[in-house]
């Protein structure tokens, strides 16, 4: 089942809100913490790795990146963001990743909006590359979705 399925799916249920859906990305809003983020899984995967952009409520912070790795990552490895011709290391943690500061998040969403794709590349723990793929199709227009959808909370 897909991320933005399931995700759908479980809305209801847990007070989360659609924003829509955008192509590849969705976007949706959180009540409790106030959380609007865009979200995407990677192209022909079904690992429950994903790719989202967050905003949080009043205050809180806004594009901030968040990758969920396929596969978990070797401690020592580089995580390496990449769109069209620019490069992002990233902060891990064993199956996540993120940028390093706010101004990086900056960067990345304004990668994102030019691009067609990305992918986010490692080491796995087993010591093979592996890299998630996603396409870029939508993610600008849930991007803004959830900026919106957080707008004055």
């Amino acid at each position: 089942m897909s991320v933005l399925l399931a995700l759908a799916i479980q809305a209801a249920a847990d007070g989360r809100q659609s924003l829509g859906v955008f192509q590849r990305w969705g976007a949706f809003r959180d009540a409790a913490p106030v959380r609007c983020f865009a979200i995407a899984e990677p192209l022909g995967r079904r690992t429950g790795a994903f790719a989202s952009v967050a905003t949080w409520g009043r205050g809180g912070a806004r594009n901030q990146l968040h990758l969920r790795l396929s596969r978990a990552h070797a401690a020592t490895a580089r995580v390496t963001l990449s769109i069209g011709e620019r490069r992002f290391e990233l902060v891990a943690g064993a199956q996540d990743a993120w940028s390093p500061d706010a101004a990086t998040d900056h960067a990345i969403v304004a990668a994102m909006r030019g691009g067609r794709s990305m992918s986010v590349e490692s080491l796995s723990d087993r010591g093979t590359p592996f890299a998630d793929t996603y396409a870029l199709t939508g993610a600008a227009t849930a991007i803004d979705a959830a900026a919106v959808g957080c707008a004055g909370r």
